[in-house]
């Protein structure tokens, strides 16, 4: 599963937009003569992001579906950090790989095939045996672009040590952020340099609209309009709330997301997706994750940060195509990779009694109170621009060398 969440950098966004801009509506592809069902051997490129070790495991997997499919070969294309620019620059070309990872549809949406009905042809149970909150991260303008792959969402991570050794009971399911605050106080040491509680100073705006969810609001309505939203009363609560966590003392705010500060030993809790779990048990933290807390009168949501993989709008080879996706979603697949990702089949869950892992559990429980929100980079057209104005709106905010005001800066952020 990808790392990269929600946000791109300006630059990457108007390449993407100027390559789509070539590729026009792009059209379905007439069937070609190659495709799977035409007889024939196909060729289909694969595009991935990942690297390293996670290839070695890749190549296994197609090597296991070419041998199963004698007429069909899938050759593996690795791009690693450059896999936007080379993704768009194919799409512009309309030379894209016939499947890709995805994660942007957003951007991306004009180029990918739909696949609502090549799902319907595979049944009900097909469909329902993924996540129901991972088709909504999948999916644009009414479309399915993508069959999940892996997932995060996030959970708050605790210090087991740290809490043993101030005698704090560990935190459980159904807490508030009330809870949050009090228990971060109780381990808060200065005299020892810790902190109870650590969020970035910089919060990925995709990642932290979670927060504003479980208070009921948004940054933007379904129309996509700021004014009345991002700066709610509610919204000044939640932005309100982290401030005061880092004047009272019990917080501090990170260049990352607290990990680095937990495996130090000077952290208590603080709240990421799964991507901590290695690091931290690679450096011999005792710790333990909890659902995130709950506001007064709200919910505990979580963002999602979902890994796709799609179909080129352009690609001749579609039956092809979809045979290779549906190999590399199937629970085969997903088991294999169970050491890299979160699977998202509900049929892999219960086989490898995920639900009955003391921290992949939380996880799961976290996906399924979490359906039914759409981020504001689904919504709004301009997400990068609205996005580089609220990562200065944080700064702002949690920076302590200006502590403005979180009402002023929001007012200021929706205009």
């Amino acid at each position: 599963m990808r790392k990269t969440k929600g946000k791109i950098g300006v630059i990457a966004v108007m390449l993407v937009t100027m390559f789509l801009a070539a590729c026009g509506d792009g059209g379905t592809a007439e069937p070609s003569a190659q495709d799977g069902k035409q007889g024939g051997n196909v060729t289909i490129r694969f595009a991935t992001w990942d690297s390293e070790e996670n290839l070695t495991l890749q190549q296994q997997l197609i090597d296991t579906f070419n041998e199963s499919h004698p007429n069909v070969k899938v050759n593996l294309e690795a791009y690693g950090s450059e896999y936007d620019t080379k993704i768009a620059a194919g799409m512009g070309a309309k030379d894209a790989p016939d499947v890709m990872y995805m994660w942007n549809y957003p951007i991306y949406k004009d180029a990918l095939e739909p696949l609502d009905d090549y799902l319907a042809q595979e049944g009900a149970d097909f469909k329902y045996n993924y996540y129901e909150t991972l088709w909504n991260y999948n999916s644009a303008d009414g479309n399915i672009l993508g069959l999940p792959v892996g997932y995060t969402t996030h959970v708050v991570y605790y210090n087991k040590s740290l809490f043993d050794a101030a005698g704090v009971p560990y935190p459980k399911s159904g807490w508030t952020w009330d809870d949050l605050r009090e228990t971060a106080k109780k381990l808060s040491n200065p005299a020892e340099s810790v902190s109870g509680f650590a969020f970035s100073g910089t919060p990925d705006p995709y990642d932290f609209e979670m927060f504003l969810w479980g208070n009921g609001t948004a940054y933007v309505d379904k129309d996509g309009n700021l004014q009345g939203n991002v700066n709610s009363g509610k919204s000044v609560e939640v932005l309100t709330m982290f401030q005061d966590m880092l004047k009272e003392g019990y917080a501090i705010a990170t260049e990352g997301s607290g990990s680095t500060e937990m495996k130090s030993g000077k952290v208590a809790m603080f709240t990421n997706g799964a991507w901590s779990i290695g690091g931290l048990k690679e450096a011999g933290i005792d710790f333990g994750v909890v659902e995130l807390p709950a506001f007064r009168g709200g919910s505990a949501v979580s963002i999602v940060s979902s890994s796709g993989i799609s179909i080129s709008k352009d690609s001749k080879k579609k039956d092809a195509a979809w045979e290779f996706v549906k190999f590399w979603t199937s629970e085969e697949a997903n088991r294999a990779r169970i050491d890299y990702e979160l699977p998202v089949l509900k049929s892999v869950v219960e086989s490898e009694n995920l639900q009955q892992d003391e921290l992949k559990q939380v996880f799961y429980n976290m996906l399924e109170q979490s359906q039914g929100y759409t981020p504001a980079s689904f919504i709004v057209d301009n997400w990068s621009e609205v996005s580089e104005r609220l990562s200065l709106v944080f700064e702002q905010i949690f920076n302590p060398s200006t502590m403005t005001d979180p009402k002023t800066a929001l007012d200021e952020a929706a205009q």
